[in-house]
Parts: C-alpha cells; sequence; structure tokens
C-alpha cells in the first residue's frame, strides 16, 4: 500500500510536473505576466509562511516533522498554524501547487491541486490520523473536533 510510503515533497513534484504537462493538453489562458507572476509570488509566500511557522512549531515542542514515520510522534502540536488546520505543512504544499498552476494560467493545471490534496488525503493524512489516535487518544480526539483537517 501507498500509505506512508512516499515523502509528500516527491508527491508534490509529481503533481507540479503533471500540471506543468497539462499545458501541453490545453494551451493556458493568455494573462498578464506581471499579474500571473505576482499572484503566484503572494500565493507562494503565504505557502513558506504556512510551513516555516508549522515547522518552528514541531522544533519548539521538540517532535519528529517525519511524515514518513508519525508513530515516532511524541507531542501533539496544538498551537500556532495547527489551531488553523491539522495539516499546515500540507496547505502551505497545496498552496505552492496553487501558485504554480496560477503562473502555469491552465484551469486544467487546477486539477493538479485537487488530485494532491486528494492523494495526500488517503495516503498521507487518514494513516498519520491512525498513528496519532493511537499515541495521544483522547486528545487528538478532542483536537480533531475542534480543528479541521485542512482549512
Amino acid at each position: 500500500m501507498l500509505n506512508n510510503k512516499i515523502p509528500p515533497p516527491l508527491v508534490m513534484l509529481i503533481f507540479g510536473g503533471l500540471m506543468w504537462g497539462s499545458t501541453f493538453v490545453i494551451a493556458p489562458m493568455t494573462v498578464v505576466y506581471a499579474l500571473k507572476l505576482g499572484l503566484a509570488v503572494f500565493i507562494v509566500v503565504l505557502g513558506v509562511i504556512f510551513d516555516i511557522l508549522s515547522i518552528y512549531s514541531f522544533r519548539k515542542h521538540k517532535t519528529t516533522v517525519n511524515p514518513l514515520k508519525p508513530e515516532s510522534s511524541n507531542s501533539l502540536v496544538v498551537s500556532g498554524t495547527y489551531q488553523l488546520s491539522r495539516n499546515p505543512m500540507y496547505v502551505g504544499m497545496a498552496l505552492f501547487l496553487t501558485a504554480w498552476s496560477v503562473y502555469l494560467a491552465s484551469p486544467l493545471a487546477l486539477l493538479g491541486v485537487v488530485g494532491f490534496v486528494a492523494y495526500i488525503t488517503k495516503f498521507q493524512i487518514k494513516p498519520e490520523e491512525q498513528a496519532l489516535e493511537s499515541l495521544f487518544g483522547s486528545e487528538y480526539s478532542e483536537y480533531k473536533a475542534k480543528v479541521r483537517r485542512w482549512l
């Protein structure tokens, strides 16, 4: 099974490549370069902020950021960006792909963002949730009830 087998940044890059490939299937829209670049950079900055603050929270709580071994977590992080999303690092990656889609100016490329979210939810997030439920029990269940999986 693919559960927790492929590093999420690699999954993001694969979907990014597929998104680029989609521009050969359907021609991108004509958009003023400065507009699409400016919007893409803005979205990337949001993604970077999500990721940096999320990693900082994990480091502060001295727990693993390795998504392939969620069972090695020793602390449940529920502060900072984790008050907005249970998976802010993946939100950051989805924002990177959204920015890529904007830059490519391809409506078809947006399907790559949808595909990434679906793949990460099924093969990464759900197995992580099971591991965290086992490790932290009712504390994690209460957190899940208060904070959304994505946004």
